[in-house]
């Protein structure tokens, strides 16, 4: 197609369809994008042209453009007018499988937080240490073990995370379990046989955690969140709460450190009313532009629960967790363990212990380090280059950033990002459904997309931001 339309409502046949001029311009402009007769990058007419070739209002035309281009449809630009957008395999529709079963595309780009970047895990060193793991394992470590987890790997823990990331840890106090989502429910199980009625949770978080602590009994109320974290001096006030779940090293999803403060005053709470911190240390160990943030652990082992994965530094396939526990909280935790699932995969720990043993988990958690570094600060260059209106926050730490979107905007940009083949996570998506509402935002994972990706996911993110 030329850029040229003399007649364009003749040669591509777009009348309104439906009710109301600038919902059925609307449609008739998606139908023709979806079915190919707009192919992408075609340039369209100025709104004055389309109306005098439609006789329609230059505001209706206008007005259905400005919409289309919130959903991804279209793109308007400075000098270049508007335009089909450019998209890569897009997911529109869903198409029929075998059997008339509808099978949606997936994405070819992905910036969901929650996973690191996966086509780095290091198999090769792996290997090595499974090799080396399996051959010195004793027999013992084949058959039924302790729910505690295997003695080697709670030994090299116990001296990892002092060291790395400041927490009371003798190997006596860890209990492996299969992955965060499994020692939260372990938690959940013992709070309940503790008669605790409610743990508080983050206003911004996981809905899975706060279900799975639900779904054991418990009640869920949620402490705000601002820009020095979670508000913690309101724990007092709280009717019932014998428990809160934190993440203060690197607040999830906002990325803002609980400061010392509300540090202090979440342990002060804990040490008057006898209730119990559940430290959620999700991806400790990458920190950018600052001295890494301590656990909390640290402040008083006995009464926080620390709880760390290698979910972020390696897999989350792996299933891979630990809890470090107050003294007397060990015993509960493996009973609990014992009736919900005996024990965590010895091979698969036996094979960590030897990569941290080796040093060779030190070298690739600070080589991954160094290329989350380098994403996000080319996320921040192009922001600023392509989109300079948008505030990005959260970077300090971490392997997502929260973007800044107009108000009323994250809805449709999350639709446009869909249409054109973009994974993105709303802001929204994590807020408790008690919270107060909030502001407008993306959650951008720069750690999930693979090295040859992370361009393309890039460049296609700021193609899908609303035009100042």
């Amino acid at each position: 197609m030329t850029d040229s339309w003399a007649a364009f409502g003749a040669d591509l046949h777009i009348e309104p369809v439906g009710t109301g001029l600038r919902s059925g311009l609307m449609n008739a402009l998606r139908e023709a994008v979806r079915t190919g007769r707009l192919t992408p990058g075609t340039r369209l007419p100025s709104s004055r042209m389309l109306a005098v070739d439609l006789g329609v209002a230059r505001n209706t035309v206008a007005d259905a453009y400005a919409e289309l281009v919130a959903e991804g449809w279209l793109t308007a630009r400075q000098g270049s007018g508007t335009r089909v957008a450019q998209r890569a395999d897009a997911p529109g529709p869903a198409v029929r499988g075998a059997g008339g079963r509808q099978v949606r595309r997936r994405p070819v780009h992905n910036l969901m937080p929650g996973s690191p970047d996966l086509s780095a895990f290091p198999r090769a060193e792996w290997l090595k240490a499974a090799r080396r793991a399996l051959t010195a394992a004793p027999d013992a470590a084949f058959g039924y073990d302790d729910p505690q987890g295997r003695s080697e790997l709670r030994n090299v823990l116990a001296d990892y995370l002092a060291r790395a990331r400041g927490v009371y840890a003798g190997p006596e106090r860890i209990v492996i379990c299969s992955g965060f989502v499994h020692g939260l429910t372990l938690m959940g199980k013992v709070l309940r046989r503790r008669e605790v009625r409610a743990a508080a949770v983050e206003s911004y978080g996981l809905d899975i955690h706060r279900n799975l602590l639900a779904d054991t009994g418990l009640r869920t109320p949620c402490l705000p969140v601002d820009e020095l974290g979670a508000r913690t001096g309101k724990l007092g006030g709280a009717p019932g709460v014998g428990a809160v779940l934190l993440t203060p090293a690197h607040q999830f999803p906002t990325g803002v450190p609980l400061h010392p403060d509300r540090r202090a005053a979440a342990v002060d709470w804990a040490r008057s009313s006898g209730g119990l911190i559940l430290e959620d240390d999700y991806d400790g160990e990458f920190r950018y532009d600052r001295q890494p943030v301590g656990a909390l652990q640290g402040l008083d082992p006995e009464r926080v629960v620390y709880m760390g994965t290698a979910s972020k530094s390696l897999a989350p396939g792996l299933r891979l967790a630990w809890m470090v526990l107050p003294e007397g909280l060990v015993d509960e935790v493996c009973d609990a363990k014992g009736g919900f699932d005996w024990m965590s995969a010895a091979p698969d720990q036996l094979t960590l212990a030897e990569l941290i043993a080796s040093g060779a988990y030190d070298r690739h958690v600070r080589a991954m380090r160094l290329r989350y570094r380098r994403r996000r600060d080319q996320l921040v260059e192009a922001l600023a280059e392509r989109a300079p209106d948008f505030e990005v926050s959260g970077i300090a730490a971490g392997l997502h950033a929260v973007l800044e979107l107009p108000e009323g905007t994250e809805q449709s940009v999350v639709q446009a990002a869909t249409w054109q083949g973009l994974a993105l996570e709303r802001l929204s998506r994590f807020r408790h459904q008690d919270a107060a509402p909030g502001r407008d935002g993306l959650v951008i994972g720069y750690g999930t997309p693979s090295e040859s990706g992370w361009a393309g996911a890039l460049d296609a993110l700021c193609r899908v931001l609303p035009q100042a």
